[in-house]
């Protein structure tokens, strides 16, 4: 297969999703708890915000904090760890602390530097002081922020280490009481009063000497067992399966029979890691939380899901992303003629992926490349490795596929002109429907995954009925 370097000649997807996660694991056999420390650039997302003529600019490579009454100095420090996918759900934990190491520091001596949950999700590379992520803002400017978990002094003194207690928050995510996500999410803040010298910056998880990266140690577990291993997070997987398909009014068959069982027993038979459907209904029937039913029962895994309506409500008929990847960040954006796009933000070996689902007008081209501009224009602001699935009502040789090409890749394309596309006898084009209108593009500034191959399936059973009356497409890539 060609291979070639990301840019415009690129077709290196960017979801830099690197390296083998692995916890520091300790078992105490008198307590039968276990102790993990996170601190790889896998398991830490951080960011720095501030205020002024700086509150719309994006700062994902410092942690720094400082108080001043003018807003233009002021900085707060974002901290984010997986305890999502490093803690396993519900388990009881008695200790949680958070160890910061200073890089550099001002002239003031000490600065009592507070550490506050920050109850909303926020993306590394959109946050700023403004919003949380491209197109959201904070209910509150610099940053949600809930309940002070602890306060501790922080030396001027390069490598002088601080720690804050923040076992009530550690509790509450492992717990799944924060709502879907059960990320530990960390505001520090310097609570004492303006002066021009008290500017703290703090050691990232990004730093090569690990023992001054940002740490959150936590212990877990009770008295009845000891564990007989290290708990590790499995990144193994070097693939990432990505499957599109629209259901057809959540799973209406060729034969006029609705039989969402039909449509997810398939669909989970291609092993898919992340699923953009369209045309599923949420009326009378919640179809969203039924399909997450059945993939769990066709895969045994649980399933995360997020659905929105072709107007953006929460009931109707709409788009839905499911993942076997937990959910850092949702977000939905009504596009013109009654038409949305859903984003998800989902980490994989630490690193952010956002996975958009969206379906195009059915009658107008004018009307569906007004929609593009509007997505596009809209997907520029979000972070890098992007995907867009979706039903775009337009065959490869449009206008429309033609101005999405223009900063995605048309991943069926691509991995023809590769000799990896697949369909089955018949059909050698590709065609999803009568043409090939339901893509996966990947956007043209990534690198770190690389396009595998592109199938679209033949889904007739032995009496030629198919689930849905269009075809799904999955691409897979490669993870570098």
């Amino acid at each position: 297969m060609r291979i070639r370097v990301s840019g415009r000649n690129g077709r290196l997807l960017s979801r830099a999703f690197i390296g083998v996660v692995l916890l520091a694991g300790v078992s105490t056999a008198a307590t039968a708890q276990t102790t993990v420390t996170l601190s790889q650039p896998s398991q830490v997302v951080f960011a720095t915000i501030r205020g002024g003529s700086f509150a719309n600019d994006n700062e994902p490579s410092v942690l720094v904090t400082r108080s001043a009454t003018n807003p233009e100095y002021k900085r707060r420090a974002l901290l984010k760890f997986d305890t999502q996918n490093d803690i396993p759900v519900g388990s009881s934990v008695t200790s949680a602390l958070l160890t910061m190491t200073v890089k550099t520091g001002s002239e003031d001596a000490s600065r009592n530097v507070g550490a506050y949950q920050v109850t909303t999700s926020w993306a590394q590379d959109e946050v700023t002081w403004n919003r949380r992520r491209t197109g959201t803002t904070w209910g509150s400017n610099g940053g949600d922020l809930g309940s002070r978990l602890d306060t501790s002094n922080v030396s001027n003194v390069k490598g002088s280490r601080v720690t804050f207690d923040v076992t009530a928050l550690v509790k509450l995510a492992v717990a799944g009481k924060l709502g879907t996500s059960r990320y530990t999410r960390i505001a520090l803040v310097d609570l004492d009063g303006s002066t021009s010298a008290s500017w703290r910056e703090y050691y990232t998880s990004k730093d090569t000497n690990a023992a001054v990266r940002p740490v959150l140690k936590i212990t877990y577990g009770g008295s009845t067992s000891t564990p007989t291993s290290t708990p590790t997070t499995s990144t193994t997987s070097t693939t990432l399966r990505v499957l599109h398909w629209n259901t057809h009014h959540g799973g209406v068959g060729t034969d006029g029979v609705w039989d969402a069982d039909r449509l997810i027993k398939k669909a989970a038979s291609f092993r898919p890691d992340v699923v953009s459907f369209n045309e599923v209904q949420h009326y009378d029937v919640n179809q969203p939380a039924l399909f997450a039913s059945l993939m769990k029962k066709y895969t045994g895994r649980t399933c995360y899901y997020k659905f929105a309506s072709g107007t953006g409500t929460t009931s109707g008929i709409g788009n839905l992303i499911m993942s076997r990847f937990p959910f850092d960040a949702t977000e939905v954006r009504p596009l013109s003629y009654s038409r949305a796009i859903i984003d998800a933000t989902i980490h994989v070996n630490g690193r952010p992926v956002n996975l958009m689902t969206t379906h195009l007008d059915a009658e107008s081209t004018s009307a569906r490349l007004k929609e593009i501009g509007e997505l596009t224009s809209w997907a520029r602001g979000i972070a890098e490795r992007r995907i867009i699935c979706g039903d775009f009502n337009a065959w490869p040789g449009s206008t429309e596929n033609s101005t999405m090409k223009n900063a995605y890749y048309d991943s069926w394309a691509e991995a023809q002109a590769d000799g990896t596309a697949v369909a089955y006898a018949g059909n050698t084009a590709g065609n999803t429907r009568n043409s090939r209108i339901d893509y996966i593009y990947f956007s043209h500034g990534t690198s770190g995954l690389v396009l595998k191959s592109s199938q679209v399936f033949d889904t007739r059973d032995a009496n030629g009925v198919m689930p849905s009356d269009h075809r799904p497409v999955m691409t897979i890539f490669t993870v570098k």
